[in-house]
């Protein structure tokens, strides 16, 4: 693959995540202006996680059936005119839709990129084209706070945080016009169909299961958010069963016959589950607590930002020679930092420029280099299964990671916040030691290309 076709790809995952954080800080903004309750603003701003994280399974299938280049086509249009859509909204309403059909353009293009790689790049490179893609999703998680603090305070053309969120749309627009440079790529012949009970169950499982988790807090858990918690995990179940019955299914069960991508979508989802909190939790409690301004908001969190551009730089390096270990001391070293804050936001400026330094830079190194770890070596007859599974998995994380964090924060302040972030690091670290094992190998030590030759249940 062309690194001009590489920019593309990479480009698109910036935006993407860049446009789940950059509402942290503008959240507050937006409600003045608009007039909206606290409720609609949560909704505007975990809205785009909703539609995101439900959309991924299938929309990875999509890919196989119809081709990846266009599928990441009709997502990048649909999340660029929903990115001006919610720049442009006169009310919240109009930006809360927009957000999430945001959120469903994002997620349709997110596995064709994983997909692309894994199809395009050959496997000898491919490690260190997924490790780019692992530093870009590290930067790009802590570039929507810094770039909507700078733009909140300076407030350039009067836009305020419309300006923030609009930053997609030029991305977009280019990525749309150079698209042409992408290969085609598509799934294995057997993908000529999509299940449509597989995209029905999956779909409405993942919204029961994420709405709740969104809103619930807010919402003060009333009756409805169990009952739809209970009922989504009912309806994935179903379709984990279904997905080994069907003939053409949404996920193909031989994806997880590896025990090292087993492992490695666990260990994203509990990373995960406490990355996208522990970020939120810091700015809401510079800005409530401690009652800080956007900008020197910004400008607190910023050794963290550029603790992680050092840690996606020599995150590459760290995975070829250590290999899942430094995933694991990554991960104990954000567990580390967690319990270290509270004394950290007490004491000088420098103890807690070192603390969030060191544990951005853990940060970027577990993020910079998890996907590749997991995804090199997957077969191409699978690839879009996992390609699917392992971003729904980091969004799934993230979501309950908030909605625990945000009980355990309002329950007992940040410092038992912190206690909850140290212990989903600890379990997360415990979860990559089973990444030890080759590639190759399964529970039965039955090898890839056995599993893949075995024949499907009708």
């Amino acid at each position: 693959m062309r690194p001009a076709a590489q920019a593309v790809l990479l480009s698109g995952t910036f935006v993407q995540l860049m446009s789940v954080t950059v509402m942290q800080l503008a959240v507050p903004r937006i409600r003045h202006d608009l007039a909206a309750g606290s409720g609609a603003g949560q909704l505007a701003l975990v809205g785009y996680t909703l539609t995101y994280a439900c959309a991924l399974i299938t929309a990875a299938r999509l890919g196989d059936r119809f081709g990846y280049r266009r599928v990441f086509v009709t997502g990048t249009a649909v999340f660029t005119l929903a990115s001006l859509a919610a720049a442009a909204a006169p009310d919240i309403g109009t930006l809360v839709v927009a957000r999430l059909v945001q959120g469903a353009g994002s997620g349709l293009v997110a596995p064709q990129i994983l997909s692309l790689i894994q199809a395009a790049v050959p496997a000898d490179r491919r490690a260190g084209v997924l490790g780019r893609y692992g530093a870009t999703m590290a930067v790009a998680s802590l570039a929507g706070p810094l770039c909507c603090g700078v733009l909140l305070h300076f407030d350039p053309a009067r836009l305020g945080w419309r300006l923030a969120l609009a930053l997609p749309v030029p991305v977009g627009i280019v990525s749309l016009a150079l698209v042409r440079i992408l290969p085609v790529g598509r799934g294995p012949a057997d993908a000529s169909r999509v299940d449509p009970a597989g995209a029905a169950l999956s779909l409405t499982g993942l919204i029961l299961l994420v709405l709740p988790l969104t809103v619930g807090q807010d919402a003060g858990w009333p009756a409805w958010t169990w009952a739809s918690l209970a009922l989504g995990l009912g309806l994935l179940a179903a379709f984990a069963v279904a997905q080994r019955r069907v003939r053409h299914p949404l996920v193909r069960p031989e994806a997880l016959t590896a025990s090292r991508t087993r492992w490695g979508i666990g260990a994203v989802f509990l990373f995960n589950a406490g990355i996208p909190s522990f970020s939120l939790l810091l700015s809401l409690h510079l800005q409530g607590a401690l009652h800080r301004d956007p900008l020197v908001t910004a400008l607190t969190v910023a050794p963290y930002a550029l603790g992680a551009l050092l840690g996606s730089a020599v995150a590459e390096a760290a995975a070829r020679r250590f290999g899942a270990a430094a995933l694991a001391a990554a991960s104990a070293g954000l567990a580390a930092v967690s319990l270290l804050l509270i004394p950290a936001l007490a004491g000088p400026a420098p103890l807690l420029w070192t603390v969030l330094g060191a544990g951005g830079f853990a940060f970027g190194i577990f993020t910079a280099s998890a996907f590749s770890l997991v995804l090199n070596r997957v077969p191409v007859p699978v690839a879009s299964s996992v390609s699917g599974l392992l971003p729904t998995a980091q969004q799934l994380g993230g979501t309950l990671g908030v909605a625990l964090a945000g009980v355990v924060y309002a329950a007992g302040a940040l410092d038992a916040a912190m206690g909850y972030e140290a212990v989903v690091f600890l379990l997360a670290a415990a979860a990559t030691a089973r990444l030890r094992k080759p590639a190759a190998e399964t529970p039965g030590g039955v090898s890839w290309t056995s599993s893949l030759s075995r024949p499907k249940n009708c």
